[in-house]
């Protein structure tokens, strides 16, 4: 599976931007897909992710409310709608794919196979 991150950007806080991530080598229909994100400084933490299995979302703390995660089947593809968006949005932003079944492990790193290479999103106040 290869993933292709797209849509990042510079923005003012407030602004909004749509992050994409385009899969090939398999469909997302067969794969757990979420999002993760990378800040100077810091680990790489959870954003937002979709279950293959009912589309169920998840939501970091920190950006529920503000951003959507989304698929399309007929484009093999994952998007992440940033609403609201604030400075310490601030971060590299990479798409992942996985299979696994374990629930607990859709949060963590260790629950996706795959990664894209990262978007970078500049968010000034």
């Amino acid at each position: 599976v290869q993933l292709q991150a797209s849509g990042g950007g510079l923005v003012q806080a407030g602004g909004s931007l749509r992050l994409s991530c385009a899969a090939s080598g398999r469909t997302i229909s067969s794969l757990n897909m979420a999002w993760f994100r990378q800040g100077p400084g810091n680990e790489r933490e959870f954003v937002a992710a979709i279950r293959r299995n009912g589309g169920f979302t998840y939501y970091a703390d920190s950006v529920r409310g503000r951003f959507t995660i989304s698929r399309d089947y007929a484009k093999n593809t994952v998007y992440l709608q940033m609403d609201s968006l604030k400075p310490e949005d601030t971060a590299v932003y990479y798409c992942a794919a996985g299979s696994g079944t374990i629930l607990s492990n859709v949060r963590q790193k260790v629950g996706y196979d795959y990664w894209g290479q990262g978007t970078l999103v500049t968010v000034s106040s």
